[in-house]
């Protein structure tokens, strides 16, 4: 039992982490996704004003009746593309996507890059963010010990201390 609580701790603290940092560094709105083993949810959030602008899920009535299961890739494709319908219809072209502490990867994935090919922007999938490189400085290689001495004893120098008496 002590290994579930501190794994749902875990969880929690990375949702909080992700969402945070989300509503920090971006003025979009945010979609923000939930799932369970048995559904997915997904809404779209306004930070500034607090009120979700857009939702859809696999228990909403008119899904429901098409989607016999709700807890796999195909039910959260057409969560995906359901939400960036709505989201087009009442105006909303650019989102911040928030998996909540969840991997990218499965059902997640499924949902963001159905929303994405439905007309949303959400980002790149699979987007780097790389460094300038003139602005990083160059990385020091590793020297080993024998490779110090080496040099030392090729410059002249000694590898010991001792001086010696005439």
């Amino acid at each position: 039992m002590k290994k579930f609580r501190q794994i749902n701790r875990q969880r929690r603290n990375r949702a909080f982490r992700v969402s945070n940092t989300v509503k920090r560094f971006s003025n979009r709105p945010r979609l923000c996704v939930f799932r369970s083993n048995a559904n997915i949810y997904a809404q779209i959030i306004d930070d500034g004003a607090g009120k979700t602008l857009v939702s859809a899920g696999t228990q909403d009535k008119t899904l429901r009746a098409e989607l016999g299961n709700g807890g796999n890739c195909v039910a959260a494709e057409k969560i995906g593309e359901a939400i960036a319908k709505k989201a087009l219809d009442a105006g909303i072209m650019r989102v911040a996507f928030d998996r909540h502490g969840f991997k990218y990867h499965g059902r997640v994935k499924a949902l963001a890059d159905a929303a994405r090919k439905a007309g949303l922007d959400i980002g790149a999938a699979g987007e780097e963010k790389t460094k300038d490189e003139s602005k990083s400085a160059p990385k020091k290689q590793k020297v080993s010990k024998g490779d110090k001495l080496a040099a030392k004893a090729a410059a002249g120098k000694s590898s010991t201390n001792k001086k010696q008496n005439k």
